[in-house]
């Protein structure tokens, strides 16, 4: 299809280890779209931060292919990579002495060499980054005085004035009250789909990804990808599958988990 973006084919990741290689996932194999917004779901330990970090170039893959609209991901130079994909990870920024616009404005690196020095067009990139974001009250503060909150939405206005086609995000809502993650997760599908920018996020956050994601990816250590629209894997009994839990279970016909409280169990 003409809007895919990424590729993966029989992908291997993971890392080096002492005696050969430590293999998260392999045999991964799936597409992402241009104009949608994707969600990565899947347990703690599933490999959903190794993903990113090897779809980013961040971290070498171990075998297969990764393909960005059509191009091998080893074809890309350093900075034409930055100016595909942006990445906003979990990791807290390790700056001091440094405000948000200004961290906002790293973003621009990919388009500014050596010396950063923004221009007159580079500030406005910012402007509206930040006010995409709608945190213009805290563009003078120290970025190390800002909330874990905070500082995540700061992370994706950056991601914003990167200007790439692909964003990568992981655990965006992480730090988030729940309006506030209802709120970035509207904002993020508006983007992908008025923009057409290919947002693809890993996440802890079911119903809001059941609810807004146009593509899902469920991601397993021993069941390895499984990938569809929610609705079809609410029909087919893909979510059923992957996500079982005691006290827990997946109402089909409502889309929904549901827990049992302990009193109905007796």
């Amino acid at each position: 299809m003409e809007n895919i973006a990424v590729q993966i084919k029989n992908l291997s990741i993971g890392y080096p280890a002492k005696h050969g290689k430590k293999i998260i996932a392999a045999a991964l194999n799936a597409v992402i779209h241009s104009g949608e917004l994707t969600c990565l779901l899947g347990a703690n330990g599933a490999g959903k931060s190794t993903l990113l970090r090897t779809l980013s170039g961040f971290q070498p893959k171990l075998a297969g292919e990764i393909s960005i609209f059509g191009k091998p991901i080893e074809s890309y130079s350093g900075k034409k990579l930055s100016q595909t994909v942006g990445i906003v990870l979990t990791e807290k920024p390790d700056v001091r002495d440094m405000t948000v616009r200004d961290l906002v404005g790293l973003g621009r690196n990919p388009y500014t060499g050596f010396w950063g020095k923004l221009n007159a067009a580079d500030e406005t990139i910012v402007n509206e980054s930040i006010a995409c974001l709608k945190i213009e009250d805290l563009s003078d503060r120290s970025v190390h005085t800002l909330s874990d909150g905070e500082r995540q939405k700061v992370m994706i206005a950056k991601a914003l004035a990167q200007e790439t086609p692909v964003i990568y995000l992981d655990e965006p809502t992480a730090f988030l009250d729940f309006p506030s993650k209802v709120d970035i997760m509207r904002f993020l599908h508006f983007l992908a789909v008025r923009s057409g920018k290919t947002i693809f996020l890993a996440t802890h956050d079911l119903e809001l990804a059941l609810q807004i994601a146009d593509k899902l990816w469920l991601m397993d250590r021993q069941k390895g990808l499984t990938v569809g629209t929610p609705g079809e894997l609410r029909l087919n009994g893909a979510l059923e599958r992957f996500f079982q839990c005691d006290g827990a279970y997946f109402d089909r016909e409502a889309g929904l988990f549901r827990i049992l409280r302990e009193i109905e169990t007796r």
